[in-house]
């Protein structure tokens, strides 16, 4: 697979380039001079637990205002005006929050815009969302968020989400994405009785280079939306809380020992969509994207959220960060292949490309071969294949690149199908082979197989089985590491694991799953 001409174009903004697609939005690297660990370690021993005492205690004190005035709330009273004396608990909350910001580090916050008027817009939309700090617009305008269920069962913290009124999403129930929507429907076309909804529509948190595929739930409503932007001006980023790179509670810590934090949050005008926005969310979404990436200088791209769990599935072959899988794995889901089949569609794929050997097809017959019409995302997809641009591919490349898609923590019967598919009649493939089967599956233009090759073949035949590879990965748990990355990747190339059971942030996704089926307009509007 190739990592330049066509099949790489996937991160613009509006119909113009800007630079270079990022190596991955959901990688933060944080390196410290010398002397920031040394500053770091001054605050650590003076600033910081003074901070961190404070922001716990401010955040205790809000706690009973915000259960008192939780008490007997039922719908009816949260769609009239606040009381009097509900007003005085929200002026006195917003200033704890406030104050406990300030403890942070986060001395004055920059507000560029005028936020719209729950009647003018129902929903505010806010991105990138690269941070469990990006709460601090939420603290500000005390609008709903939409959380997970079981958020409201967290000490302190529950009691305070339940008093902005969020909408919840619960996890055992099958059907709570259906009626997430409908309540947010609810809320968005009252008029402007409810409180406002803010929405982070990417689903999970990045680095800031640039706004991944936007989730549809906040556009199914079809109502105006406010585009908030937000930006971390600081020269030394520890607010990021990403897929890889520092965690949590390193993050906290590295920010608390800033003797100061910029943010800018910037609203937006109000995004009107228009008839045919309201009827496809997918297109509505993509346009806002385009809007708020225009205000912040950076590029979209179509990498998602299932992009990130192939990226950091734990599989014994850890993809670099300049995979070209994550664009293969965007081309599958544009050209229709769905999901809850694609298992099917790949032993299909896997059984003709066997029948054809090593025979190789021009478009017009992979296009016969996975049975779909010539477009200009089939194209796309032939050109990550076609490395010496000469018309022609491999079809067992798709194969092999298809079943890490569909089975990215299952190495080994990706390896398994390989070696069928790339096999001689005695049941060996070379070393060149192995070359093919390995830069397919980790998306890369060149690799160097020739250390590993020599490990697995012990007794130097110049060929090797399954049941050799097998064997040697069973003793060789970490091959990869130990073998390939070493050799010429370095340290960026392996992504560290991380747990995916949800979306890290502060917003759970709610789309509904067959909302994301409607992403071929999109495919057109973008190139």
């Amino acid at each position: 697979m190739k990592l330049s001409g066509r099949g790489r174009g996937c991160c613009v903004a509006g119909s113009r380039e800007r630079g270079p697609p990022p190596r991955s939005p959901f990688v933060h690297q944080l390196r410290l001079s010398p002397l920031e660990k040394a500053k770091i370690a001054f605050m650590t021993l003076t600033l910081f637990p003074i901070r961190l005492f404070f922001a716990a205690f401010m955040m205790l004190l809000a706690w009973p205002f915000a259960f008192i005035a939780s008490m007997g709330s039922d719908e009816q009273e949260l769609e009239k005006p606040l009381s009097w004396w509900r007003k005085i608990v929200d002026i006195l909350l917003k200033a704890i929050m406030r104050m406990m910001w300030l403890a942070g580090g986060f001395h004055w916050i920059n507000v560029k815009g005028r936020r719209a008027l729950p009647a003018e817009a129902a929903i505010l939309t806010v991105a990138p969302h690269s941070s469990y700090f990006d709460a601090i617009p939420v603290t500000m305008t005390f609008a709903s968020i939409v959380m997970k269920a079981e958020s409201k069962d967290i000490p302190v913290w529950g009691t305070l989400i339940k008093y902005i009124r969020p909408v919840f999403v619960s996890r055992s129930d099958q059907d709570s994405r259906r009626k997430t929507v409908e309540e947010i429907k609810k809320r968005a076309q009252s008029d402007g009785k409810w409180p406002q909804i803010m929405i982070f529509p990417e689903g999970t948190c990045t680095n800031r280079s640039c706004l991944i595929t936007f989730k549809p739930g906040a556009f199914i409503p079809g109502v105006p939306v406010q585009p908030v932007v937000l930006r971390y001006p600081n020269k030394l980023d520890t607010i990021t809380w990403t897929w890889q790179g520092p965690g949590a509670l390193e993050i906290l810590w590295l920010t608390l020992c800033q003797f100061h934090n910029s943010v800018e949050i910037e609203f937006l005008p109000v995004y009107i969509p228009s008839e045919e926005e309201r009827k496809n969310p997918v297109l509505y979404a993509n346009n806002v994207r385009r809007v708020m990436a225009e205000a912040l200088g950076v590029s979209v791209t179509d990498y998602t959220f299932e992009d990130c769990q192939l990226a950091l599935a734990e599989g014994q072959l850890r993809l670099p960060s300049n995979t070209c899988l994550l664009e293969f794995a965007k081309l599958v889901r544009s050209l229709g292949l769905k999901p809850e089949t694609l298992e099917d569609d790949l032993d299909k794929y896997a059984a003709n490309a066997m029948k054809m050997k090593n025979e190789k097809v021009d478009l017009k017959e992979f296009s016969a071969y996975l049975e779909f019409p010539v477009s200009h995302t089939l194209e796309s997809m032939f050109a990550l294949f076609d490395e010496n641009e000469d018309g022609i591919i491999d079809v067992r490349e798709f194969v092999v690149a298809l079943s890490v898609v569909c089975k990215p923590s299952k190495t080994l019967e990706t390896i398994k199908l390989a070696f069928q598919l790339y096999q001689s009649e005695n049941g060996t493939i070379t070393e060149e082979d192995l070359a093919h089967v390995l830069k397919t599956a980790m998306g890369v233009s060149q690799i160097d197989v020739t250390h590993l090759f020599r490990a697995v073949d012990e007794e130097e035949k110049k060929e090797i089985t399954y049941d050799d590879f097998y064997r040697f990965a069973e003793l060789h748990p970490h091959f990869a590491e130990d073998y390939l990355y070493a050799d010429q990747m370095g340290a960026e190339s392996g992504l560290e694991t991380s747990s995916l059971s949800a979306p890290n942030g502060i917003c759970t996704d709610f789309s509904p799953e067959n909302a994301e089926g409607k992403n071929k307009p999109l495919q057109k509007k973008l190139n």
